[in-house]
């Protein structure tokens, strides 16, 4: 991932759903294989293979009402990010047994190594940070969600 590029930098147009009404995981994570269809091109089909793979070898629900669901995938030539924030908090096998409403997926290109976990590390210190998550819980819109991570990125810096 360039590490000159903000999070909220690879988030697409539309690339954040604030208020799903999702009630399971797969509808969660095939929202996030649509969004990323229409926002970088990719094969959602492809998309939701990866992220469920994923999901297989473990929940990548991080604590706190966060996951990061993510995939290597086929097609990307830079690492992108789709955020979505549901109405309700949904059961996610997450590390500390909470559900989960926030969930922050990096999508990264196939032949990405140490830049997709150095992505992820950087998601994860984000989002530990709790006055960060109640205010992205609170966002009204898409933009709104950019710019607070945006801002929550550069306090950290």
């Amino acid at each position: 991932m360039q590490d000159r590029l903000s999070i909220a930098d690879l988030i697409g147009p539309s690339a954040v759903a604030v208020g799903f009404g999702a009630r399971t995981a797969r509808q969660v994570m095939n929202l996030i294989a649509d969004k990323a269809a229409q926002n970088f091109g990719l094969d959602p089909a492809l998309v939701l293979a990866g992220l469920l793979e994923r999901e297989q070898a473990g929940s990548t629900g991080l604590g706190r009402g966060v996951a990061a669901p993510h995939a290597r995938v086929r097609g990307l030539e830079s690492s992108r990010v789709v955020v979505v924030r549901l109405e309700q908090p949904i059961a996610f096998d997450a590390i500390d047994g909470l559900p989960v409403d926030l969930f922050f997926a990096l999508l990264s290109p196939a032949d990405s190594g140490v830049e997709h976990l150095r992505a992820l590390a950087r998601i994860s210190r984000l989002l530990r940070r709790e006055d960060l998550r109640d205010q992205l819980r609170q966002a009204a819109d898409a933009d709104a969600v950019r710019f607070l991570l945006a801002q929550g990125e550069a306090a950290a810096a």
